[in-house]
């Protein structure tokens, strides 16, 4: 096995590329390696873990880091199967630093011999976007068009869109190519805006990479499922079978895929209507949940999954993997957390509307996440009169209110509002200007208005005036204060714990979701890759507790920039405060420290909020001091 980890650095100003090699042991991955060179250079690192390409399913995620243009910090992001044929270019990572004179689409290749083929060529960037599929769709089609045939084995494309030019929350989406071209499977690296990091910062607007480089991944099934028998007394094959689940079809629910299976469990965990279901009664939420998502946005889902063959609806991110987490209904891939933001947190309960709603997103390039947010906020303002729809550039307001909401018409009245709402936030000198992030926004908005239009605003924010959508999850996990937010390096379960507790979970969680981004794996197979990747480390490389140390210390570096601070919306207090009151009265919690913060927050739940919040942060800032 190789013993380091090979990165080409790509100067975008001026073209110039050279490889740098680093030992493996002093770096592990895209993520101890990425921080590195992100505080060394303030690049934009994308790379894959040392198994990529092996016969591990899970292994071939393409993960992206540097400072985040929304969160203020270092972030790190992730996309599905795109590592797959990252590593026929024979590199672990590239790391782009400068900036093109003019967008470009950079040009990887290693179609022979030891020589990358490097090259940056200068598009227009709005021509592309606005022609043929229009978006990252078009640049994905534009960049194949013009390189496609130089490879000998199947390119992929990374692309931006217009959100990456107008926003600090541009995402980065590839597709997997099949014989026909381009496919409709596509991968994100969502959160974080590096997309948009991508285009301002280094004016590249698309990324072409492939080759026909043979390394020595490892391939002996034989010794791999030895060391399963060991463990879990099955074959490596019949564990992922097993872990993966959820994600492919679950026979006890008759739903598969982040989609199927969180949208049947919710019940009256739902989040509706810019969160303001927290303030209903769980009787009130089951209703909404049976009436709305049951029996109309679910049903249709179950119905499409179970009607078409299952070899074009159910698909994989591009590498080998029995998961076949893509749920697809022709073009649209339904995924949970987007289909949430961008479905029932902006009032769409039905197929077609939030199709056309998270389509037109992944068009323009928005982490669908984030952008969820920003729009069920914007449309709540509406519908409570604190915001005028001509002054956001949008001809009518949403309908928000349940009294006789029809799931087809009101959804798709939403969702055409939504796209509106889109486009303004893109068009050059729009009145809904996010080039700064959704926090600035809402804070020019607050001054003018006052503080109620941004108390609906829920996101976590950091001291450089960063912001992140939570997941989509109703426990206060999703608001801790950590060094990265809106990825799952915190706590998200249902149960309670004090908050100090909480925080010192949170961080155990960041070492272990570490683990699996620094091997570039996909945490749906996180069941058994958490305990058999220092195994497996041990093994190839001999290295098996100083990966596990330095997940660890790679942990502790994040967390000592951790720049989280309270939270500055009224609502950001009621869902931690709702959450709890819901985890005594209908979780039926007796536990005594949790009667003691309800009565904290009945007597002054804004001091009470601060104490929790702070309690989280000490927790999590004592677990990694341990650490260290």
């Amino acid at each position: 096995m190789e013993t380091y980890l090979k990165v080409l650095h790509v100067d975008a100003a001026s073209g110039f590329y050279k490889v740098e090699r680093f030992p493996i042991g002093r770096f592990f991955g895209p993520v101890d390696l990425g921080l590195h060179l992100s505080l060394e250079h303030g690049s934009l690192n994308v790379g894959t873990g040392l198994l990529c390409g092996s016969i591990f399913p899970g292994s071939n995620r393409l993960v992206f880091t540097g400072v985040s243009p929304c969160w203020g910090s270092f972030y790190i992001s992730s996309m599905g199967g795109a590592g797959l044929v990252f590593d026929n270019l024979g590199l672990n990572m590239f790391s782009l630093r400068g900036r093109a004179a003019s967008p470009s689409i950079l040009y990887l290749n290693r179609s022979h011999g030891e020589e990358i083929e490097v090259e940056l060529h200068r598009v227009d960037e709005r021509r592309i976007w606005g022609s043929g599929r229009r978006g990252v769709y078009s640049v994905m089609d534009t960049a194949y068009e013009m390189f496609g045939e130089r490879y000998g084995e199947a390119p992929r494309v990374l692309a931006v869109g217009p959100a990456a030019r107008a926003t600090d929350f541009g995402a980065i989406v590839s597709v997997p190519v099949r014989r026909k071209g381009l496919s409709f499977v596509d991968t994100w690296a969502g959160r974080g805006g590096l997309g948009s990091k991508m285009l301002q910062e280094h004016g590249i607007l698309g990324v072409i990479y492939g080759g026909t480089y043979v390394d020595e991944d490892f391939r002996d099934r034989k010794v791999a499922n030895a060391w399963f028998e060991q463990r879990y007394h099955k074959k490596l094959a019949a564990k992922d079978m097993e872990a993966t689940t959820k994600y492919r079809f679950d026979d006890d629910l008759e739903t598969g895929g982040t989609f199927g299976v969180n949208f049947t469990k919710l019940a009256g965990k739902l989040i509706a209507h810019n969160y303001r279901s927290i303030h209903m009664s769980e009787d009130e939420r089951l209703e909404l949940h049976r009436r709305l998502v049951v029996e109309h946005y679910l049903a249709q889902f179950n119905e499409e999954l179970k009607a078409s063959p299952k070899n074009k609806v159910m698909k994989n991110c591009g590498e080998p993997c029995v998961a076949l987490c893509k749920k697809m209904r022709g073009e649209f891939k339904k995924d949970y957390e987007p289909y949430q933001t961008m479905g029932p947190l902006c009032g769409v309960f039905d197929q077609r509307a939030a199709e056309l709603l998270n389509h037109h997103a992944d068009t323009l390039g928005f982490d669908g996440i984030s952008v969820g947010g920003v729009l069920a906020w914007l449309m709540e303002c509406m519908a409570e009169g604190l915001l005028d729809a001509q002054e956001l550039g949008v001809a009518d307001e949403p309908v928000f209110d349940l009294e006789g909401f029809e799931p087809g018409e009101d959804s798709m009245h939403n969702a055409r509002l939504g796209v509106e709402l889109m486009d303004r936030m893109v068009e050059p000198d729009g009145p809904i200007d996010l080039s700064h992030g959704a926090r600035r926004f809402g804070r020019r908005l607050a001054a003018d208005k006052g503080q109620a239009v941004l108390d609906p605003f829920v996101y976590i924010a950091s001291a450089t005036d960063g912001w992140m959508v939570p997941n989509q999850y109703w426990t206060p996990g999703v608001l801790s204060p950590m060094a990265i937010m809106g990825k799952y390096y915190m706590y998200y379960g249902d149960e309670f714990f004090p908050p100090r507790e909480l925080g010192r979970k949170n961080a155990e969680r960041l070492v272990q979701e570490l683990l699996l981004d620094n091997a570039g794996f996909c945490r749906f197979h996180r069941k058994w890759a958490e305990e058999m990747l220092p195994e497996v480390i041990g093994e190839l490389y001999g290295l098996k507790d100083e990966f596990v140390a330095n997940a660890r210390q790679t942990a502790v570096a994040i967390g000592r920039g951790n720049l989280s601070v309270f939270w500055e919306s009224e609502r950001n207090v009621d869902f931690v405060h709702t959450c709890l009151l819901r985890m005594r009265d209908v979780e039926s919690n007796s536990s005594a420290e949790l009667a003691e913060w309800l009565a904290r927050f009945d007597a002054d739940k804004h001091e009470a909020a601060l104490d929790f919040w702070t309690e989280i942060r000490k927790g999590i800032d004592e677990a990694l001091r341990e650490l260290a």
